[in-house]
């Protein structure tokens, strides 16, 4: 067993008195007096090494120098981005600290161990979420991301929040303090957005409405409009929520940094907050998965500008052309065929593939069904990622 400390100083002293003497087998000695080879050799180390009395007193154990220690001014400091930034944690803290030009940076960890002494860590910022198979589109445009974030209640009403993402960049193009979830409020604040920074060459979006599968369709009057802008529009996987994985994120960081701070009194005081925070979030925070750079410095406007009036719908010389009917059907081969309800007054173009009794349907540029003359089956198609 280790010796006890009130003992310490003069039992070593007889273990290496003891082992110094001719003939003394040390091995011997250390499992007489229960210590381990280790122990022993250190001890007669240093009393050949140190003044006899101090070679032989136990040292301190304190680090002879402690990396993780700050200055109550650089704790200060941290205290002050935190205030300023109630949800960042380390890692941003440490890339603000660089920017204001601090010369003595902590390492993230070291802020995190700060922000716990003063109890500004919550219980949330301690889980750590599930990492998910990452996708990234490789370049601004090609693909942005759209969803409703949960609604909340305002002082007056409820705000149901749409936010639209470039994948790319993750740069924040709009977070729309919204009254509702109809289709027509979307494609009002789509307008807007897609005024200033041009239009996307793919809208992915979920299941649900007003953009996803109403009725089995798999189209709504929505999707139509975007279609006919040239943006083909995709939707996740059911079930795999992981797809929209950087909206998703995106929403907690919204709800961590904006919503959960006071209440916000109605629609018009939600999008000043929203609106004065996408600012920091574009072109102030850093981002952990842009390597610390902010989403503005990898975000380039669509060179394709929104038309202010829609472009013709045409189709091929060799296309079979038909107008979807009520109901949502189209005559074809002798036979009705249900395309789907949204598309009532659109033509559509039939065209044959390599597969014999096979047919693609296309609404403009964007494939919406099969028709199978095998077993007289439709088959929706709505793009998935």
């Amino acid at each position: 067993m280790p010796w006890k400390e009130m003992d310490a100083v003069s039992l070593r002293r007889e273990f290496v008195e003891l082992a110094g003497m001719e003939g003394s087998n040390v091995r011997e000695l250390c499992r007489r007096f229960r210590i381990s080879r280790k122990t022993g050799y250190k001890w007669l180390d240093r009393f050949k090494a140190d003044d006899p009395a101090f070679g032989l007193a136990d040292r301190s154990r304190r680090p002879y120098s402690s990396p993780s220690k700050v200055s109550e001014r650089l704790e200060e400091r941290i205290l002050q981005v935190r205030k300023e930034h109630p949800a960042w944690g380390g890692r941003k803290i440490r890339w603000c600290l660089e920017v204001l030009g601090e010369l003595q940076l902590p390492s993230p960890s070291t802020i995190t161990a700060v922000l716990r002494r003063h109890g500004q860590l919550s219980f949330e910022e301690g889980l750590k979420h599930k990492a998910w198979n990452r996708f990234e589109q490789e370049r601004p445009n090609d693909l942005w991301q759209m969803d409703f974030k949960g609604h909340f209640a305002l002082t007056r009403g409820r705000c149901h929040p749409l936010t639209v993402l470039d994948d790319h960049s993750r740069f924040s193009l709009g977070i729309e303090a919204c009254a509702n979830e109809q289709g027509q409020t979307v494609q009002i604040r789509l307008t807007e957005i897609f005024r200033r920074y041009g239009l996307p060459s793919r809208i992915l979006a979920d299941n649900g409405s007003p953009w996803g599968a109403a009725g089995g369709d798999g189209h709504t009057p929505l999707t139509l409009w975007l279609m006919r802008l040239g943006i083909k529009v995709a939707h996740g996987r059911p079930h795999h929520p992981q797809t929209q994985g950087k909206e998703e994120r995106f929403h907690r960081t919204l709800k961590a940094e904006v919503i959960r701070f006071g209440q916000l009194k109605d629609l018009e005081d939600s999008q000043r907050r929203f609106q004065a925070w996408r600012q920091v979030y574009n072109w102030e925070r850093p981002h952990e998965a842009l390597g610390m750079k902010v989403p503005g410095s990898r975000f380039k406007m669509s060179s394709r500008s929104f038309p202010e009036v829609l472009p013709p719908i045409e189709y091929g010389p060799n296309d079979v052309v038909r107008m979807v009917q009520d109901g949502g059907l189209v005559s074809f081969k002798g036979h009705n065929r249900r395309i789907g309800k949204a598309l009532k007054g659109y033509p559509v173009a039939i065209r044959p593939t390599p597969v014999e009794g096979k047919f693609e349907v296309f609404f403009c540029q964007s494939q919406v069904a099969v028709i199978d003359l095998r077993d007289e089956s439709v088959t929706h198609v709505p793009e998935h990622l």
